[in-house]
């Protein structure tokens, strides 16, 4: 009996460990030769050695036009931050609501997904990954475990710049492990060389409706649900740092 139940405990374990997540659209990130200044003018050096990637995967919503939006963005790293630019074209920006912890995703806002460990999994109610929602005026929110929403201001530092129907958010993100807790004192974790970190980048764009118009993100997702990236970590791409 007992045999039969260590054999059982085994397996479990080893299924377990075998359920990796599945890397795909793989991007390699180049090293920031200087940590970039956090201004929105996309003038750091960092940039200039870094190429434009697509933000075109329509995750929710009707087809849009170019006009209505397009978006682009590039990667950088150093050991304290992984740093994003993103660049939209959007020809209405809309913030309907000042309380930034009230529908949060139905404002005009970038969402950046990370998986610190590139484990892959549920984390709609965890920190088993994060879900970054930067709205314009620079909050972050994202879900807690405790199924509330909360400002993790302390994990993003971002501007954006405005000019016409273009806007450059320039972000520098602060990575966290699994062992993240809420109300306690957390250290971000260095970066280094051939790590890989799972991450996904998403724009919601809301022309004056009550509700988000489009959903637009980095990577394909299989299948006719593709608003997954909120819940589950498999979905995202793999950023491995060079």
């Amino acid at each position: 009996m007992r045999t039969s139940v260590y054999m059982a405990l085994l397996l479990l374990v080893l299924s377990c460990k075998s359920a990796q997540k599945e890397d795909h659209q793989v991007i390699e990130v180049n090293k920031a030769p200087k940590s970039p200044l956090i201004d929105g003018t996309a003038m750091d050096a960092c940039w200039g050695n870094s190429e434009w990637l697509a933000l075109d995967q329509l995750w929710l919503g009707e087809a849009y036009s170019t006009s209505d939006f397009n978006g682009r963005y590039k990667l950088s790293w150093d050991e304290e931050a992984l740093y994003l630019l993103v660049e939209v074209t959007d020809d209405v920006l809309f913030d309907q609501y000042d309380d930034p912890l009230k529908l949060w995703w139905d404002d005009d806002c970038v969402e950046v997904f990370i998986d610190e460990d590139n484990s892959g999994g549920q984390h709609q109610f965890s920190h088993n990954a994060f879900a970054y929602h930067i709205a314009m005026d620079g909050n972050v929110v994202d879900l807690a475990p405790d199924e509330q929403p909360r400002l993790y201001n302390d994990h993003i530092t971002s501007k954006k710049v405005t000019e016409g129907n273009v806007s450059t958010w320039e972000i520098a993100i602060k990575l966290f492990s699994d062992d993240f807790v809420d109300g306690e004192k957390n250290s971000p974790e260095k970066l280094s060389n051939n790590k890989k970190v799972g991450f996904a980048l998403a724009y919601c764009d809301n022309d004056g409706s009550k509700e988000r118009e489009n959903f637009i993100g980095s990577v394909f997702v299989p299948g006719e649900d593709k608003n997954q990236g909120w819940i589950n970590a498999d979905i995202f791409g793999t950023l491995v740092l060079k």
